[in-house]
């Protein structure tokens, strides 16, 4: 699939701070209505709390390091959790869950991690030859590119589009009242990068800042676009700003071979290395010594 090798960042509990964990994600959720737990014992760490089917509560911590799992599901029974199933997606492999008695639901997938604190000539030079063959075409189309905030305007062009490619493509991203709360809760953390090609845009990518570090969060590029290579010059946009900003990383988000090769080629074309997620878990506090057997068979597929 893949005629290069992207190295492999270790997973150390000092890396950049998670858009899941974050502050400015905190202020989206609640602008939208939600009341996340945020366990101040847990380095901050934030619960969110949905029910399913009208009736079951579910906790879930998306993102987070967990550095001592035994730790965080007693604080959570602390906080009045002790009856609701816990879905645990660690920021990286944390197999002690299994001998807790947490339960695998899906196995480990990896994101793609981008370093900005690089001189720009480097991040240049590591820069995969046809991703850097496609900037240099970009360069050369008289494309006219421009930095905003993103508008709190559920009828932009970028984010009706990416609804259209959500129902086309069949998966779900986040709910785009959600998109919308995060512009609006964190002023000037939420970029708007766009294309033209005269007046019609043809590429734009949406990076929400939190913290020191970014995400891509959205990306739309049209056929022209893609003619243009539109994308690749307004990913090199993005990553020079946020590097001039000071933020240290960028979250390319999940890479997937199968389903979008394409895609996950022009992630790791960036230069971006990848990191390996901890998978997810559910842990129900009645049926935890049950289901522990269970857990510790498929250690090996969680990562231990």
């Amino acid at each position: 699939m893949f005629d290069f090798i992207p190295p492999t960042t270790p997973n150390r509990p000092d890396t950049q701070g998670t858009l899941p964990q974050s502050e400015e994600f905190l202020h989206a959720l609640r602008a939208t209505g939600q009341d996340p737990l945020v366990l101040e014992r847990m380095n901050n760490a934030v619960v969110l709390r949905q029910r399913f089917w009208g009736r079951l509560d579910v906790a879930m911590v998306n993102r987070a390091r967990i550095a001592n799992p035994l730790r965080l599901l007693e604080i959570l029974q602390e906080e009045g959790l002790r009856r609701t199933p816990v879905i645990l997606s660690p920021e990286a492999p944390t197999p002690d869950l299994a001998q807790l008695g947490a339960v695998p639901l899906v196995s480990p997938g990896h994101i793609a991690r981008l370093d900005l604190s690089r001189s720009p000539e480097r991040r240049r030079a590591a820069l995969h030859q046809k991703w850097r063959n496609r900037l240099r075409h970009a360069e050369t189309q008289g494309l006219r590119l421009t930095r905003q905030n993103m508008p709190v305007d559920p009828n932009h062009w970028l984010l009706t589009a990416d609804c259209a490619q959500q129902s086309q493509r069949g998966y779900r991203s986040w709910p785009l009242a959600l998109t919308l709360a995060y512009a609006q809760a964190n002023t000037g953390m939420a970029k708007l990068f766009q294309a033209f090609d005269g007046k019609e845009p043809v590429a734009a990518i949406l990076v929400l800042r939190h913290g020191r570090d970014a995400t891509y969060h959205i990306a739309h590029t049209t056929a022209r676009g893609k003619a243009l290579s539109a994308h690749n010059l307004l990913m090199w946009e993005a990553m020079s700003w946020l590097s001039a900003q000071g933020c240290k990383t960028l979250d390319l988000g999940l890479i997937n071979t199968e389903d979008s090769p394409g895609l996950a080629r022009f992630k790791l074309g960036t230069g971006a290395s990848l990191h390996r997620l901890g998978g997810t878990w559910v842990f129900w506090p009645p049926m935890g010594r049950l289901l522990a057997p269970l857990a510790r068979l498929d250690r090996r597929m969680m990562g231990a």
